[in-house]
């Protein structure tokens, strides 16, 4: 837990970045209401006959996701920040533990929706001789990754060449919309698996920190280890905020802010932990 003692030198700057961070996990909440009114209003093109229990996660994967991640956020906050170690046993260690195991099962869930959704972006049909104006009735129009039209006489005269129909879907495609879809669909597998990769690697360095068992050169892997995913990350937000839209951009930055944050936290666990260490050492017999 933070203390008056800490990394970040001056109480007012302290303050200053609790502050912050606070406001970004704000945020990340007001998100998840966002993408849920975004899936929502793709239900409309994509399952309009309804939907499988086992069909929810790739209708709401985004909303998912970020819901269990914004609640792992929280645990992770608690045990870095504002738990004193000494209260992390008995009853609070097997809730936070309980609760961390259903979001873990949560967004697993949520990354197989994700690959599930790669996957029928995959299995399309080319329709030869379509003619787009005269099969408008019922059909909507892919204009990025969950974003459609419905196909109608304002926009079907600009549909030429190559189409191509979703596989039981009633959604059809111009083969460059597809291709970026494709692309930004592979980037949401690849975000959430680096994620899932981040939050294995802080719960191991949690859980070793709690039981005193995190050496330097252990430190020092986990660290490498977290570099090269959270570049990844990076490259992830970066891609969305060339190809993809703004809420995907958004809440990519804001979920590495937040995590920045609980790296920090992690870091001043340890830096006080040290330093309790060292004043035991040098204590009187």
């Amino acid at each position: 837990m933070v203390g008056q003692d800490n990394f970040l030198g001056s109480a007012a700057r302290y303050r200053l970045f609790t502050a912050v961070k606070y406001l970004v996990y704000l945020l990340l909440a007001l998100n998840v209401w966002l993408f849920l009114d975004e899936e929502l209003r793709a239900l409309e093109h994509t399952f309009v006959d309804g939907f499988a229990w086992s069909e929810a996660i790739q209708v709401f994967s985004a909303t998912i996701d970020t819901a269990a991640w914004l609640v792992l956020l929280i645990l992770f906050e608690l045990e870095t920040s504002v738990l004193d170690d000494s209260r992390i046993h008995g009853p609070v260690k097997w809730a936070l533990h309980g609760i961390r195991l259903v979001c873990y099962v949560a967004v697993f869930y949520a990354f197989t929706g994700y690959y599930a959704e790669l996957a029928d972006l995959y299995r399309a049909t080319a329709l030869s001789g379509f003619d787009a104006c005269a099969r408008a009735e019922g059909l909507s129009l892919l204009v990025d990754l969950d974003e459609y039209v419905p196909l109608d006489a304002s926009n079907c005269a600009a549909i030429g060449g190559e189409v191509l129909r979703l596989d039981g879907f009633p959604i059809i495609a111009e083969p460059d919309t597809l291709r970026s879809a494709r692309w930004l669909a592979w980037t949401d597998v690849i975000n959430s698996a680096a994620w899932l990769l981040v939050v294995i690697v802080l719960e191991v360095e949690v859980r070793m920190q709690l039981r005193g068992e995190l050496s330097p050169h252990t430190l020092r892997l986990m660290r490498a280890i977290k570099f090269v995913v959270y570049a990844t990350l990076f490259l992830a937000a970066a891609y969305w905020g060339v190809d993809g839209d703004f809420l995907d951009f958004w809440d990519a930055a804001l979920w590495l802010f937040a995590f920045i944050f609980i790296e920090m936290n992690v870091f001043e666990w340890q830096y006080e932990s040290e330093h309790t260490r060292a004043a035991a050492g040098r204590a009187p017999a």
